[in-house]
């Protein structure tokens, strides 16, 4: 037998939402607002844990930007900076889904920003040279926003012009003598 009665069996009671528009609303009014080096933190842990890799994740916030550093284990396999880059962006993706808001994330895995960074420095390296043997401009593969910054930033420090070019995936720097 049903009945509408309050609290009886089968009463029309308000169920708790659940899924995505849940969890923003996590976010809003009272509620304490969701982290997003936690939830960056539990999406990287939760790959780990499918590719059965170990890995020790520190969270950092800095300027805004939150950085996940991946270490310990071997993390070789993930490492790669084409690797890197698309998980940090599934990861980016994840937190944004989650949250309903753009998050800024960057992700190192065993080293691999330093290892990008020291990339980096050799390719600005290379257009001091070119500049010297008389090159006018040296363009650039296309990177994402933080590594057109540290480029920016290793270009000044050589006294070297650069400016980015391109829209979108395509979106790159050229390299001017100062």
């Amino acid at each position: 037998m049903s009945t509408t009665d309050e609290g009886a069996p089968g009463a029309d009671t308000e169920q708790a939402p659940t899924g995505p528009a849940a969890d923003r609303a996590e976010t809003a009014g009272d509620a304490a607002p969701v982290d997003v080096g936690d939830l960056a933190a539990d999406y990287i842990e939760g790959l780990l844990d499918i590719a059965d890799l170990d890995g020790d994740i520190d969270i950092e916030d800095e300027h805004g930007r939150t950085t996940l550093v991946v270490s310990g284990g071997d993390l070789r396999l993930l490492s790669a900076a084409e690797t890197v880059g698309a998980l940090q962006e599934l990861t980016r993706l994840a937190v944004q889904t989650r949250t309903g808001d753009f998050a800024r994330l960057t992700l190192d895995i065993g080293g691999s920003r330093d290892q990008r960074s020291r990339e980096l420095a050799g390719l600005v390296q290379r257009a001091v040279d070119a500049f010297a043997a008389g090159d006018e401009r040296f363009p650039l593969e296309p990177m994402s926003s933080y590594e057109r910054k540290l480029v920016h930033d290793l270009a000044a420090a050589q006294g070297l012009g650069s400016h980015s070019e391109g829209e979108g995936p395509g979106r790159h720097i050229v390299l001017t003598p100062a």
